[in-house]
């Protein structure tokens, strides 16, 4: 069952099937090098941005199709803690969330019992305890790696901690690139480093994180998409949510118009995942319009979709709450735990 279409109302039923399965997909299992193909990627800055500013003004849904696209968001979120001061009680406090995102009697008044976020993602310290508190849930914990969010730590240490956080029981690992191959164009040393990385993973997928911000153009945002996927990255990531900028729609559309070229050629479906800075339930809501137009429903499901968020779950909740009684309540009711 697919999401419901913002032009048709969604049934009960619609709304019950918008809660993650958390169905393993397919690994892209990488191709090799082709720098030719690298070399012809281009991106048209203006018409991206032209293409991105459109989708507020097309894209509108209200009442009860607003509501089962925000479900639908809810399940796509990597509930997210990734600061100095993580403490074994908050990352707890996050996995009790993440199995309970929005408050009991909302979700049975929407039909949606059962509804869970995508997954949990924290730093490697931690995953042990989200493993623990997430025990008897499908819900996958994602651990950041590699030195992030700079990836500037020596090559060995950054690979031993892909497999010690595969080993202390992550499902899901997003790296971070070395942005200096990017800037300095040496495509075939980002294509080792990142095909070693997903080597490292095993089973675990494997999340490229671009920091988007810091490479300059949307051409080399392009490039570098495509140099990860053909090494073998299952999503591709914008940022680290650390950076001065963050996800953005035309960094967004550039992305996810790489996703579809990689599939046209190889026939692979690769995810993605913006992150930072998508704190609005609005927001969610031009994302989710993004991919449906762009690469159409599996692209609305969790294995190949994520939001790398934490505040965007309070927002959502608040526009629920909105929907059933017609007031907002206020945000100190949604607390993330």
């Amino acid at each position: 069952m697919t999401a419901p279409s913002p032009d048709v109302p969604p049934t009960t039923t619609q709304l019950v099937h918008l809660s993650p399965t958390h169905a393993p997909h397919d690994r892209n299992p990488g191709m090799a090098l082709d720098l030719d193909w690298v070399a012809g990627v281009q991106a048209n800055t203006s018409a991206i941005e032209r293409r991105a500013a459109t989708l507020g003004g097309r894209r509108s849904v209200k009442k009860d199709f607003q509501a089962a696209w925000l479900l639908k968001a809810i399940s796509l979120i990597d509930l997210t803690t990734l600061s100095g001061d993580d403490t074994p009680g908050r990352v707890q406090r996050l996995c009790a969330k993440a199995r309970q995102p929005v408050r009991a009697e909302t979700l049975q008044a929407l039909g949606m019992e059962g509804l869970t976020v995508g997954a949990v993602c924290v730093y490697h310290d931690m995953v042990e305890t989200a493993v623990r508190a997430l025990e008897g849930t499908a819900i996958p914990v994602a651990a950041v790696s590699t030195g992030f969010p700079a990836g500037l730590s020596p090559w060995h240490l950054r690979v031993q901690e892909i497999r010690e956080s595969v080993a202390a029981g992550a499902a899901e690992i997003d790296i971070v690139i070395s942005r200096r191959h990017v800037l300095t164009q040496n495509w075939q040393a980002l294509y080792d480093e990142m095909r070693e990385m997903r080597a490292a993973c095993g089973d675990a997928h494997v999340k490229a994180i671009l920091a988007t911000g810091e490479l300059g153009t949307l051409r080399n945002v392009a490039r570098a998409s495509l140099i990860c996927m053909m090494a073998g990255a299952d999503f591709i990531k914008t940022s680290t949510g650390k950076e001065g900028v963050n996800a953005t729609l035309p960094v967004s559309l550039t992305m996810i118009r790489c996703i579809r070229d990689y599939q046209d050629r190889t026939g692979i479906k690769v995810g993605y995942k913006p992150a930072g800075g998508i704190s609005k339930a609005k927001d969610a809501l031009l994302y989710l319009a993004l991919m449906k137009d762009e690469l159409g429903h599996p692209w609305l499901q969790p294995d190949l979709f994520r939001f790398g968020a934490s505040s965007l779950l309070g927002d959502i909740e608040r526009q629920l709450d909105h929907h059933l009684t017609g007031h907002y309540s206020a945000a100190n009711r949604h607390a993330m735990g």
